[in-house]
C-alpha cells in the first residue's frame, strides 16, 4: 500500500481507505461480524484510513470502529469522523451541542482525542459564518481533537473554506468518474492552500463497480433504494446524482475502455488516485474480498494518456449533463 502525505501537517496515510457508512446500516444491514471482518481485511491490506461519522446508525458505526481499534494497535489506524447533523442539523448548532457531540464520538470509538473531525454537509450559511471551525479550534487547544476540515457538497463551499479558515485541515469531496468538476478548480487551490482532499463516492454507490444491471434492485433500508432522487438528502450522495439507468449504460460503455485484465472499479479507483491533489480515496466494502480488492488498486500503475483523455471526453460531452444536485 503506497502512502500520500496529508494536509498541513504531512502525516502519511494509505492512500486507500475505507468508507464506514454502511456499518451503520444505510446500506442494508450488517452484522458487527461481517463488519469487523472487512475492517480486519483492510487493515491486513495496508489501509489505515477509516472514514465514518457520529450519524451513520446513529453511531452504530462508530461503535464498531472503537470496538476494533480495541483489538489493534491503535497508531496503526487513522479514523476521520464527522458532526453536524443528527439533532443539530439544520439551525441547532451552538458551541455546547457541538462539543457535545464530538464528546460522544471519542467516548463510542474509545479513544482520548479524534485524528480529525470534519463538518458534515452542514448549511451553507453556517460554514460561511465561521463560528463552528471557532468551536473547533477550541477542542484542539482542548486536546480532544487533532485537526478539522469539512465535508462539502459543492465546488464553491470548498473554495470558500480555503479562503476563509486558515486553519482548515481537508475537504471531503464527491469526486469520481461521473463527477470530475473538482478537477478544474477546487483540487489546484487544496494543493496550493496544502489542504487534504478526500475523495468520497468514489464507486457511484456503486454504479461503477460494474456489477449491476438496470434490473438491479437493493434493500429498503439502503439509500440506493430510497434516495435515488434526492428524497432524503442530496441525490450527489446516491448514484453521484447521475439517473441510475444512465448510470449503468455509462457504466457499461467505461468497461469498454478498462484496460485488459483491469475491472471497472478497478479503472475507476485508478483513475481518482492519478489526481496528485487527492491524499485518499474512501470506497466503502461490504465484504472481506471487496476491501481487499479496493487495497490493491494502489500496487496498479497509473492509466496512460489516452485512457484519460477517453474518459474525460466522456465526461464533457455525454455524462455531465445528467449529474443532479448540488456541485
Amino acid at each position: 500500500m503506497n502512502t500520500r502525505a496529508f494536509g498541513r501537517d504531512k502525516i502519511a496515510i494509505s492512500e486507500v481507505g475505507l468508507g464506514c457508512w454502511q456499518f451503520g446500516g444505510n446500506w442494508g444491514e450488517m452484522s458487527v461480524e461481517t463488519a469487523k471482518s472487512i475492517l480486519r481485511a483492510s487493515l491486513e491490506s495496508g489501509v489505515a484510513f477509516l472514514d465514518t461519522a457520529d450519524v451513520y446508525g446513529n453511531g452504530k458505526s462508530e461503535e464498531i470502529i472503537g470496538s476494533f481499534l480495541a483489538e489493534v494497535n491503535r497508531d496503526d489506524v487513522f479514523v476521520a469522523t464527522k458532526v453536524g447533523r443528527k439533532e443539530v442539523y439544520p439551525d441547532k448548532y451552538s458551541e455546547y451541542s457541538i462539543r457535545n457531540k464530538i464528546e460522544e464520538s471519542i467516548q463510542r470509538l474509545g479513544i482520548d482525542a479524534l485524528d480529525l473531525v470534519q463538518t458534515h454537509c452542514v448549511p451553507t450559511e453556517i460554514m460561511r459564518s465561521g463560528e463552528i471551525y471557532e468551536w473547533l479550534e477550541k477542542l484542539v487547544e482542548a486536546g480532544k481533537i487533532k485537526r478539522f476540515g469539512a465535508s462539502v457538497e459543492s465546488v464553491e463551499e470548498g473554495l470558500m473554506l480555503i479562503e476563509q479558515v486558515p486553519s482548515l485541515y481537508s475537504l471531503q469531496v464527491i469526486f469520481n468518474i461521473f463527477r470530475q468538476k473538482p478537477l478544474e478548480g477546487l483540487f489546484p487551490r487544496a494543493q496550493e492552500a496544502g489542504v487534504g482532499i478526500i475523495a468520497r463516492v468514489p464507486l457511484a454507490s456503486g454504479a461503477l463497480s460494474g456489477k449491476f444491471t438496470k434490473a438491479s434492485t437493493f434493500g429498503e433500508s439502503d439509500h440506493r433504494n430510497f434516495n435515488r432522487d434526492g428524497a432524503f438528502f442530496n441525490v450527489g450522495e446516491t448514484f453521484a446524482g447521475v439517473p441510475f439507468a444512465k448510470a449503468i449504460e455509462f457504466a457499461d460503455e467505461l468497461k469498454e475502455l478498462a484496460p485488459e485484465g483491469m475491472r471497472l472499479s478497478e479503472m475507476a479507483l485508478r483513475w481518482i488516485l492519478d489526481s496528485e491533489a487527492v491524499s485518499v480515496v474512501i470506497p466503502g466494502a461490504s465484504s472481506e474480498e471487496q476491501a481487499v480488492s479496493n487495497a490493491r488498486v494502489s500496487e496498479l500503475p497509473r492509466l496512460d494518456e489516452k485512457l484519460v483523455r477517453a474518459i474525460r471526453e466522456m465526461y464533457r460531452d455525454r455524462i455531465s449533463q445528467f449529474v443532479r444536485g448540488v456541485y
